[in-house]
């Protein structure tokens, strides 16, 4: 008899057990609660979130530590900055693909803990490095006529460089391929975990160089670089022990499939099965040619050609083929991916001077905006990037993945649109009659405004020389403002204020917004690689990826380096958006691909 039977005959007591269930209910759950945090504290994605927040903080920390310690070592110059900038993007460039082909073919842990441990030692032999020149900057200076000081930049900067190659190979490991396997390949948990670890950047992205900027403001360089050298070492060890135990609760993680057998492998088993064919038939070779014989192709005997060709060269040599071998094998499996276009898509989108970075924030120096306005616009923009990923979230929940990418391109094209419109707002700096004057009718310079260009060429290097030869490049560190990335003057120089800010509060309106779509299309990307890829190849892809980033992130800067005047910088916006745009469409191109693909597949 069921229960609403029994309530007919006799009620009370039916609702007296029910009051009673419902109140024993609650009290379970009551109980439970403190039950479930706990084990949500000790579950593998608290400890990814954990162990990625003091990675992500670590590595910010050094960023903008680095870029002030190298200012500070040359002579107040941007020398060693730049110098730092061109090798850290050159060695990702040319070693991404093997970062990611040796993601691949290691276990998982290995990976992770290697890249950890180089990573975190790296950074703290290299802040041992700076006390150390710091503390006797002119004693070191002082031997082998200053070429001790040469080496110590020297050592400096690569140890900053196989740092940020440790940190590359950490983010393809965790948040490229351990976050799938501890997921379950589950797509909706997959975006939460993606969205939160984006969150988690945003947030350290403020608040960590703040944290050792003020350190290095209140005591000194020396304390600074203590600071991250005590923060890298107690960060080794707890990533060490969440990322152990995450390793062992989820035992996904130890299964791995067998990389693809590359080509290398392939020639040469097939080289030793031509060679044994050969040894059988009586050794066929005679004066260093293989002939043919009737147990034998003629694709064996290149082989065996090309592999007498490999052994005879030196191991260094060799060793060299076989990298340039791989570097190849990961750009062409890079290419072959269903989601290649979405990829290059997102690659391009680093190629502009729309974002908060030296370029930007340098420019609106110059439009009279002092570096407090600046770092608050910061972090608004901080604020618009977790938007961007709890929107991601709620679209992809309503209309898939691939939709999601192409609302959010719409969104930040439509932000962007308001940049471009500060180009020719008033107040904008950009003037083309600088270079139109120089031109006759033809389009070729003329030759009295030749002569002009020259002459104001040696008064402008005149003015400079005007100030002594030992005059620093930026004042005192009392009459500047540090923020990520550059360095700002709190007192804007007179003269510099434009007749109207329209054009600033245009620009950075559409910067600040762009953000919004901007991270969510690239949460939807990240994503998209991480469900496409297959298993053996999602570290050499996404360290082709990384590669592809860094190249369109330097061209932006040869795009600065070709227009560095501030009446130039409305060409370099026009400029970002088409390449901007150009992502777009090829991610559009992706998901209209993508579409009629899976209509196909449902037809069939």
């Amino acid at each position: 008899m069921s229960l609403r039977a029994d309530a007919a005959q006799c009620e009370g007591v039916v609702v007296e057990f029910e009051e009673d269930d419902v109140r024993e209910a609650g009290a379970r759950r009551a109980r439970s609660i403190p039950g479930s945090a706990l084990i949500y504290l000790r579950g593998p994605k608290f400890l990814i979130y954990v162990s990625g927040a003091l990675s992500m903080w670590g590595d910010r920390m050094w960023h903008f530590a680095i870029s002030v310690f190298l200012i500070e070592l040359y002579g107040r110059n941007l020398l060693l900055t730049a110098i730092f900038g061109l090798v850290v993007a050159g060695s990702v460039l040319l070693l991404g693909a093997l970062i990611g082909d040796w993601v691949d073919r290691n276990p998982r842990n290995k990976v992770a803990h290697a890249s950890l441990f180089v990573q975190n030692i790296s950074v703290t032999v290299c802040s041992i490095v700076l006390m150390l020149v710091f503390s006797y900057k002119q004693w070191i200076e002082s031997i082998w006529d200053g070429w001790l000081t040469v080496v110590c930049y020297t050592v400096v900067i690569i140890l900053a460089d196989v740092a940020n190659l440790a940190s590359t190979a950490l983010t393809i490991a965790i948040q490229r391929d351990w976050i799938v396997v501890i997921t379950g390949y589950n797509r909706g948990h997959l975006a939460g975990m993606n969205a939160t670890m984006r969150r988690i950047d945003q947030v350290t992205n403020i608040l960590a160089p703040l944290a050792v900027g003020q350190v290095m403001t209140l005591a000194s360089n020396v304390v600074g670089c203590g600071f991250i050298l005590g923060w890298n070492l107690l960060s080794l060890i707890v990533e060490f022990i969440f990322l152990s135990r995450v390793y062992r609760i989820v035992p996904a993680l130890s299964v791995k499939p067998p990389a693809p057998e590359d080509e290398q492998v392939a020639l040469q088993s097939s080289t030793e099965r031509t060679e044994r064919l050969v040894e059988g038939r009586g050794s066929q070779e005679q004066a260093g040619a293989v002939t043919s014989s009737p147990g034998m192709t003629d694709n064996d005997c290149n082989a065996s050609l090309n592999l007498k060709e490999i052994t005879n060269l030196p191991l260094c040599f060799r060793r060299f083929r076989w990298l340039l071998s791989t570097c190849m094998d990961g750009w062409r499996a890079y290419y072959r991916q269903d989601v290649f276009l979405a990829g290059m898509g997102l690659a391009f989108l680093y190629t502009t001077v729309l974002g908060f970075d030296c370029i930007t924030t340098g420019y609106a120096y110059t439009q009279g905006i002092s570096g407090s306005l600046l770092s608050l616009l910061m972090g608004v923009s901080a604020v618009t990037g977790l938007m961007g990923t709890v929107m991601f979230t709620k679209l992809r929940k309503a209309y898939g993945l691939i939709n999601t990418g192409i609302i959010s391109s719409c969104l930040h094209l439509g932000c962007l649109l308001l940049c471009v419109c500060s180009v020719f707002a008033p107040g904008s700096p950009m003037d083309l009659s600088l270079l139109m004057p120089f031109l006759d009718s033809n389009g070729n310079l003329s030759t009295g405004a030749a002569k002009g260009l020259v002459a104001g060429q040696r008064q402008k290097h005149a003015y400079l020389m005007q100030g002594g030869v030992n005059q620093p490049l930026l004042p005192d560190r009392s009459s500047i403002h540090w923020t990520n990335n550059t360095v700002l003057f709190e007192n804007m120089p007179p003269g510099a204020a434009p007749d109207s800010f329209i054009s600033i509060i245009l620009l950075f309106l559409g910067v600040i917004t762009a953000r919004i779509g901007l991270w969510s299309f690239d949460l939807t990307v990240t994503q998209l690689l991480q469900e496409n890829i297959s298993e053996s190849e999602r570290g050499v892809v996404n360290g082709v990826q990384s590669s592809m980033n860094y190249l369109m992130d330097l061209l932006h800067f040869i795009m600065v380096i070709s227009a560095p005047q501030p009446q130039h910088f409305g060409i370099l916006v026009i400029i970002s958006v088409l390449f901007i745009t150009t992502g777009h469409i090829m991610y559009i191109m992706y998901a209209r691909k993508a579409k009629r693909k899976a209509t196909g597949r449902l037809d069939t």
